[in-house]
């Protein structure tokens, strides 16, 4: 464990940092993913909101 002694015997703890990493890019399918998934969700919120008008 990652410490430092401060003035007066006192230690201080450092959370351990976890490993940076570059994110990559999204492929091709990943993209056409997002994009089906953003259309149900639209979709999935008109839908509610045209629920509601009916309703009310």
């Amino acid at each position: 464990m990652r410490y430092t002694v401060e003035d007066g015997g006192r230690l201080n703890n450092f959370a351990v940092e976890p490993k940076m990493y570059e994110a990559k890019p999204p492929t091709a399918t990943e993209k056409r993913n997002y994009i089906v998934l953003g259309g149900v969700a639209m979709a999935l919120v008109a839908g509610l909101f045209a629920l509601a008008f009916v309703v009310s």
